[in-house]
Parts: C-alpha cells; structure tokens; sequence
C-alpha cells in the first residue's frame, strides 16, 4: 500500500503513552517520563555515574526491566545494587555484547524497559567489524530501534564521549536516537547535572541535578539552597546572581579575590566563567568606571563546581569584583541579574519574571536589573532597583 499525503487537520494526534519514574529530576528533563518505544542516548565521562544513574532507574521502577551490561559482570553489578541498597525482582541483568543473544534473551523475558551499557560494547553478526567501530554502532542502533518501534518498549543507551567532550562514534547515532541527555559535573564535585541535547517528545531547556553519595545519586529538588553556602560571617567579595539553567532559575554564590599582583604580570583566572567574559568586563570596569584593575591579579569562583554561560550574571561578578577589590562586604539578602555591555550600560536579560519570583521564594530583600526592563510586580515582597549603567551599581552599593 503507497503512503498518500494527508492534510495535518485529518490526521488524528495522541498524547504519548509515557513511563513515571521515581526519579523526579530524569522525569523532568525527558519532558513528563520515559516514552514507550522511544529510545533514550546518554552520555557523559567515564566515572561520572552514567551507570549508577540507569541501574538506580532499574531497581526503582515497578516494571520488568532488563539491564544489559557488556563492560561489567553480573557480579560488578550486583556490588553496586548492594551498594545503592537496593534490590528489585523485576530487575533482570544480562552480560553480554551480542546483539543476537542479547534478542534471544529479551524474546524471553519480554521486558517493558530496556538498558544498554554501553552501545559502543555491543556487536551485531550481520557485519565484519570490531565493537566501537563506525558500522558496529550504526547497525546495532538499528537493530534497537526497529525492536523498540515495533514492541514499544523503550531503550536506554549508555555512550562513551571523546576527548572535546562530544558524545563518541557517528553522528549519525544522534540523529538515530529520539532523546540525548548529556550526563556532566566535575569529579572533585558531588554535584552532577543531566542537560537536554535533543529531545524529540519535550523541551531542550530542562536540566536535572543530583548529589553524588555512597549509597547512588540522590535528587536535589532544591539546587538554590545548596549552591548559595549559610552567610554566618561576612566577606567581601562575595555576591548571588540570580541565573537559569535552561528553564529552571538558580540562585547561585559568586566568589571574587582582587589583590595586588606580586610578580609584575596581573593574573586573571575563572573557575565555572568564561575567562574572556571576565577579562572584557575588567575592561569595561577600567573604561567606564574609573577602576584602575589593571595591575591586580582577579581570581573568580562559581561556588558548586558547576558552569555557567548566562550573561546575566555579569551585574553580579562586577559586583564581587568590586566588593573584594575595596574590602567593603555586599549584603547577603542582595542579588543581580543584569548583562554589561560595552559601554558599561546594564542590559536586561530573558525570563526575568522566573529570577525575581525565585529570589523573592529565598528571603532576597533587593534584585538589581535594567532599568529599561517591564517587570509586574506581582505578590512578590523584594525590592526591585534598576541601574542604568555600572556607575549607578557602584554609587549605590559603595
């Protein structure tokens, strides 16, 4: 039978049938749950807690499960289940890396979740290749994907990255897949964040953050109060930035040191912000203000060990910056949420309506932005300030 074009009014439209996991967090960033016969790429460094994160998965859903491994033994696996402390008859492990056996054993236990770890382990009969090469993950992918489509039963991939970061392998496998989450955080951190790459059944803009424990990954619903540390003495050169995190806002602790450079040539290091952004914005303090940094070393801190690429929080660096360089501490009930232009104007910034609500849910008394930004104040208790240009912060907070 030839397919015949339809007009997109004819054609009928279900909401898709969708898993709910335990874990809040993987439910938000896949957009609601786990699509039946969807299939599902995570990625991330080696030793992040990819693996964790999917059996942690499989031992807490009330379905049949299946969790193919072809790195570990079954006995590797059982360790880290006893370590997660828990444990789960619906939760079936296989060891292998055929493709064919792997069929075989699905045919029979006929699971409703399907776990792979990882894909670039797998082989398939069919080609004449070693596992990891180029044509191995191309048709074993394939052969996953026609088994999800047609049973519906979602597949969970594990998938290695290289060295830039980038998920290994062809591209082709993330045009393949329906979903890719990027599984990401420093190893020296307890933090771990799981960022959207694509998602063909939901938003882009969702993330998922966990802590990293002994017993598996615990979910933190509440990121702003762990990032923001309990003020008990004052600092200076510590301020918040009211920042998202594809949709989700963030309260998050800015550390600045300014000191007199010793050996002649200033040094300018950033931990979680981008070196360049804090070298312009030094310029522009220089420029337009009057701050003469040039022969300080500037040392910038993102408290939690996360990064951040939102330009809104420039408001809030200028601010530490400034506080450490004149040793005058900045309240701790203030935060910003402002981008520096060149010219040192302040500029508004997106989605500032979620910033103020989130700051006012904290106990923040004051919020600085643009003063060219509409903002309804609604049931909110903070006060708003609008600057026009870095001058107005520093007459203001200094």
């Amino acid at each position: 039978k030839l397919p015949k074009a339809s007009k997109l009014s004819d054609i009928s439209f279900e909401i898709e049938d969708r898993i709910k996991t335990k874990d809040e967090e993987l439910n938000r960033v896949l957009g609601g749950g786990i699509v039946k016969g969807s299939l599902v790429l995570l990625g991330g460094e080696p030793g992040i807690g990819k693996s964790t994160l999917l059996l942690q998965l499989c031992l807490n859903l009330p379905v049949k499960s299946l969790y193919i491994s072809g790195e570990e033994s079954s006995k590797q696996i059982k360790m880290r289940a006893e370590r997660i402390q828990k444990s789960n008859d619906n939760c079936f492990i296989l060891a292998d890396t055929s493709t064919q056996r792997i069929f075989n054993q699905i045919n029979k236990i006929e699971p409703e979740l399907v776990i792979v770890d990882s894909i670039q382990t797998l082989h398939t009969e069919v080609i004449e290749s070693s596992p990891g090469s180029i044509s191995q993950i191309r048709t074993c992918t394939a052969e996953l994907i026609k088994y999800a489509k047609e049973t519906n039963t979602p597949v969970l991939l594990i998938g290695h990255i290289n060295k830039e970061g980038h998920l290994a392998g062809p591209k082709i496998l993330e045009h393949m897949v329906d979903t890719v989450l990027q599984f990401e955080g420093d190893q020296n951190f307890i933090y771990r964040i799981v960022r959207v790459q694509k998602n063909r059944f939901g938003s882009t803009n969702e993330l998922g953050i966990y802590e990293m424990q002994t017993n598996g990954l615990k979910q933190i619903l509440n990121p702003s109060k762990i990032l923001i540390s309990n003020q008990e003495h004052n600092l200076s050169g510590t301020s918040i930035a009211a920042t998202l995190e594809g949709m989700r806002p963030l309260m998050i602790e800015i550390q600045a040191l300014v000191s007199t450079a010793v050996y002649g040539t200033p040094q300018r290091s950033s931990t979680g912000y981008n070196a360049k952004r804090l070298n312009m914005i030094l310029a522009v303090l220089e420029k337009r203000a009057g701050f003469k940094l040039g022969t300080k070393d500037v040392f910038l801190n993102i408290t939690g060990g996360i990064n951040i690429d939102d330009p809104a929080i420039d408001l809030a660096v200028i601010a530490a910056i400034l506080s450490s360089s004149h040793d005058i501490v900045l309240n701790y009930r203030y935060c910003f949420a402002a981008e520096i232009g060149l010219a040192g104007e302040v500029r508004p910034v997106p989605r500032l309506e979620q910033r103020i609500a989130e700051a006012d849910k904290l106990g923040f008394e004051k919020i600085f932005i643009a003063h060219n930004t509409k903002t309804s104040k609604n049931n909110v208790q903070l006060e708003i300030i609008k600057l026009k240009s870095v001058v107005d912060l520093v007459e203001y907070l200094f």
